[in-house]
Formats: C-alpha cells, sequence, structure tokens
C-alpha cells in the first residue's frame, strides 16, 4: 500500500486532548499496533503514527473552565495519551501533537499549496450555520435533530448558531471527482460497508466546507489572513504528511512512506475519506492508500457515556486481567470493523478458554512432557507420518493465509486461523497420546513431541504481533533466539535443532479465578 513496496506506513487518528483514554482509544491504536508489528516482522520498513489533536474552540474552553493556558493544558492532556502506548505495549515510532512547529509549517504549506493550484478551491466567504463545538463540525438544517433541549448533531452534541467571516473550501465541486476517484479505487475504504455509506452521501451532493474561523484564537493561524484560524479538521488531518516530512514531499520519508493506511472510528470517517482525500488532490498530494473504519465498543451492552460512568480505563483492565489478554480480548472478540460489546463474563471466557484452556494447554503439556521424557532438550525426531506431515502443513501455511488477511485489515480472522492450528495440535496430541508411546515405542514418542514443539514455535512467531510478551515467554521456553523470531525464520531459517537444552517450562496464561466476596 505504501509508495515503496517493502514500506508499510499506518496511523491511528490524533485523539483529542479533552479526552480521557478509554477502551476506544486503546482499541483503534492496538489495531494499529498489531499491524506494524506484523509488518516488521514481515521485514518492511514501518512507519506506525499515533498523538493528540490540540486545536481548536473545544480545546480553548476547556482550559478556560481549568483556568489553564491552553498550552500547558495540551501538555498535561497529551500525556495520558503518550502513557497508554507505554501500557499496552504500543510500538509507535513518532508520537505527534498539532501544537509543534513541524505541523504548523506543514498545514500552512498545505495550504498555499491548494492556493497555488489556481482552481480557486479556496475562497472568501461568510459562515452562518449550525456548529458544533464537542464534533467540531458545522451541519446543515437537514442534519439535525429536533429534542426539547433544542436542535442536536446527529451524534447528539449540541449545536450553535454561528455568524463569522470564514474561508471556505469549494467541496461542492468535488462530488464527480471524488465518485471517480472511489471508482477506480474500490478499496479505498473499508470495511464495505462503510464505503457504500461515503459512496452514498458523496452522492447526494456536497456543501462547500468552512474553513477557517474568526471566533476564537487557539489554532493554526491562516497563511496571509490576519485573524483567521484554520479548521480543526484540515489542521488534524494533515498531521498524516506532517510526520514524513510534509512540505518537503522529495524527502526519503515521504517518498518511502507515503501513502498511509489510516485506521479511524466510524465517527469519523466522513472527515478522512471525503474532506482529506479532497483537501490532498487540490493540494497535488496523492491521497491515503486507504481508510478503514472501525466500529464502536457497548459496554455490558450499554453505549459509553460520560453520564452511566461506564467508561473504561485501559490501566483498569491490563491490572485486572493482564496485557496480554487485553490485546487478545480486543483482537478477537469482535470482527475488525463492525460494533460489539465488552463485558467480564466474554473476557474471562476468551481468557480461560482460548489462552489457558487451548494455547496456555497446549505448550505446557507438551514442553512439560519433553522436559520429563526428553532430558529437557529438543526431541530427535523419526520417520514422520501422514498425521505429522498433516498438522506441520497447515502451520506453515499460517503465513500465507496471514498475509492475505493482514492486507485487508481482518484482524480476528488472523487469529481465527492460528487458533484452527491450536486446535488441530491440541486434538493430535490426544490422538498420538505420547505418554502411552513412553515405553513402547520412544521414538515415536520423541517425533510426536518433536511436532508439537515445532507447531509451536510456528504459533508463537505468528502470535507476537498481537501478544508480544505471552509470545516472547513461549519462544524462550523453546530456546529460540532472538535473531529467529521474524517471519523470515517461518520461511528460510531452520526449524528447531533436535538435542538444543530447554528451560524449564512455566504456565504463559493462568486461568482466571474470580476474587472470593
Amino acid at each position: 500500500m505504501a509508495a515503496v513496496p517493502d514500506a508499510f506506513y499506518i496511523t491511528t487518528p490524533i485523539y483529542y486532548v479533552n479526552d480521557v483514554p478509554h477502551i476506544g482509544h486503546a482499541y483503534t491504536t492496538l489495531a494499529c499496533d498489531v499491524m506494524a508489528r506484523f509488518h516488521r516482522l514481515d521485514g518492511k520498513r514501518v512507519m506506525f503514527l499515533t498523538g493528540t489533536d490540540e486545536h481548536g474552540q473545544k480545546v480553548e474552553k476547556s482550559a478556560q473552565a481549568a483556568g489553564m493556558d491552553p498550552l500547558v493544558f495540551c501538555d498535561k492532556v497529551s500525556r495520558n495519551f503518550r502513557d497508554l502506548s507505554s501500557l499496552l505495549g504500543f510500538s509507535n515510532n513518532d508520537f505527534i501533537r498539532t501544537t509543534e512547529e513541524r505541523h504548523t509549517v506543514a498545514c500552512q504549506a498545505l495550504w498555499r499549496a491548494v492556493i497555488a493550484s489556481g482552481n480557486n478551491d479556496i475562497y472568501l466567504g461568510k459562515y452562518a450555520g449550525w456548529y458544533s463545538v464537542r464534533d467540531e463540525a458545522f451541519y446543515g438544517e437537514d442534519e439535525l435533530i429536533e429534542s426539547p433541549k433544542g436542535k442536536l448533531a446527529p451524534s447528539g452534541a449540541p449545536v450553535e448558531w454561528v455568524e463569522e467571516p470564514s474561508y471556505f473550501f469549494r467541496l461542492s465541486a468535488w462530488r464527480d471527482r471524488l465518485l471517480a476517484y472511489y471508482d477506480s479505487h474500490p478499496d479505498f475504504i473499508l470495511p464495505a460497508a462503510r464505503r457504500n455509506e461515503v459512496v452514498s452521501f458523496v452522492k447526494s451532493g456536497l456543501r462547500d466546507l468552512s474553513l477557517s474561523r474568526t471566533s476564537f484564537k487557539w489554532g493554526i493561524p491562516v497563511p496571509d489572513a490576519p485573524g483567521h484560524i484554520m479548521y480543526v479538521w484540515f489542521d488534524a488531518l494533515t498531521n498524516y504528511v506532517t510526520a514524513v516530512g510534509y512540505p518537503d514531499t522529495g524527502t526519503a520519508s515521504f517518498k518511502t512512506f507515503w501513502p498511509a493506511l489510516h485506521v479511524v472510528g466510524k465517527d469519523i470517517l466522513r472527515f478522512h475519506a471525503v474532506y482529506w482525500p479532497a483537501f490532498l488532490m487540490a493540494a497535488g498530494v496523492e491521497p491515503p492508500a486507504r481508510v478503514f473504519a472501525h466500529g464502536w465498543w457497548t459496554i455490558e451492552g450499554q453505549k459509553m457515556s460520560k453520564s452511566l460512568g461506564n467508561f473504561i480505563a485501559p490501566s483498569a483492565l491490563v491490572g485486572k486481567y493482564g496485557l496480554d489478554a487485553v490485546r487478545y480480548f480486543l483482537m478477537r472478540e469482535l470482527p475488525f470493523g463492525a460494533d460489539g460489546d465488552y463485558s467480564h463474563r466474554a473476557m474471562v471466557g476468551r481468557l480461560n478458554g482460548d489462552l489457558a484452556n487451548d494455547l496456555g494447554n497446549l505448550v505446557q503439556r507438551v514442553l512439560s512432557f519433553v522436559a520429563k521424557n526428553c532430558g529437557a532438550k529438543v526431541p530427535s525426531p523419526g520417520t514422520l507420518t501422514t498425521d505429522d506431515d498433516r498438522l506441520l502443513d497447515a502451520s506453515e501455511t499460517l503465513l500465507d493465509r496471514a498475509r492475505a488477511l493482514i492486507d485487508r485489515q481482518e484482524l480476528h480472522l488472523v487469529l481465527e486461523e492460528i487458533w484452527r492450528v491450536i486446535g488441530d495440535a491440541n486434538r493430535y496430541v490426544d490422538a498420538q497420546a505420547p505418554w502411552a508411546l513412553r515405553k513402547s515405542d520412544p521414538l515415536r514418542m520423541a517425533t510426536v513431541l518433536y511436532v508439537l514443539a515445532e507447531t509451536i514455535r510456528r504459533i508463537a512467531i505468528l502470535v507476537q504481533p498481537f501478544m508480544p510478551t505471552a509470545a516472547g515467554r513461549i519462544l524462550d521456553q523453546l530456546a529460540v533466539p532472538g535473531d529467529r523470531r521474524t517471519f523470515t525464520a517461518l520461511v528460510d531459517a531452520p526449524a528447531l535443532v533436535p538435542g538444543v537444552a530447554l528451560p524449564k517450562p512455566e504456565g504463559v496464561f493462568p486461568r482466571y479465578v474470580e476474587a472470593a466476596a
């Protein structure tokens, strides 16, 4: 998807600094982290970007309410999102803040590039209409919801009537060009249902977009237009090219990594799939490679809401269940792209079923049996049978299946494929019964254990993007060197070497037991 075949650029949306990090933020960034780790293990150069969106009227008001300078307020709240990366083991290469000088330079350069195109895509006018401070979005009368509390945005956010001088982006002129782009790039927006929503929205006609504000000051100044501050979405979206060196499109970074894969929540798809490609094309810059919009989490069947007090802090999840369990659950529980529900019951079911029973028990019983019956060394196999070959083939072809699924952001299906082989391996253990072979056919016992150990090695290498800590512990117990843990090792490097000493096996996934009342 990147400009250079062996490069991969993935971004989260930048998170608004008056939010508190919750499960939704963790979910988006975790998905990006999994894909970034996968591509690094597959030998690619990876750029993984996340960060914070720190401008706009909402931030200015929040800082005022807190009695703080806006930048000091942003410094404090942005730290919460940096800490999220440490908490959940995210491997981002960069963390961008829209208050950085490099970003101001990029935004003003993009604005000037649109002007310099000579197509009159930006013009000065007057905005009069409905604006949601919470959404940082403008809405037409036909989009609003009437309520006892007054007019509301489609999101349920309050709106206010705004009248002020504004620069506009001539979005109305981009309907046919955007539709043509979607048609020639059918996978530009995924999943397909989200693509259909965007196409329908654009076909219905586009309004020109107010691109500047004069009623507040906290933002990036519009070049050569005193008093005008850039509309926060023009500012925020530009972060994706800022991080790879824009406006210098000749840098190695920009030429290597742009265009990017953007992963966003479905609520901000319109900004990324309509406004952003139009801004870029108007400035003579290639649009992103893809915009993937995922769904929302509910909590125990209810929408996350500050009024309900059911926002779940990622730190609470990790503290209760452990990092690997949280990472696994969030990536496995629902199809990536769909909505889903978090519940304690579902989390415990995944932890005790998939992790402790399926993978954990497989690793523990195989390696414990090797330790007791093979001198704590990698067994020496004899002639392989059809059953042996079948299991080894299933684990060997996992990588190709995983690559195809990762390329379409079907992360949950990657885990389903891995767990299918884990299930095969557990059934193989039961069918081959190495404990019964211990005296009757020790060579066959060694062969069965070797096949299982090699299968576990392959599974552990492939599960690293999802659960790097747990996978690393499994590979440690197989004495796999650090330089033999990439995907290349699944293809080119030798399998486990018979006779290599193995450390004492230790459980990787303890069962979750409810605390006594």
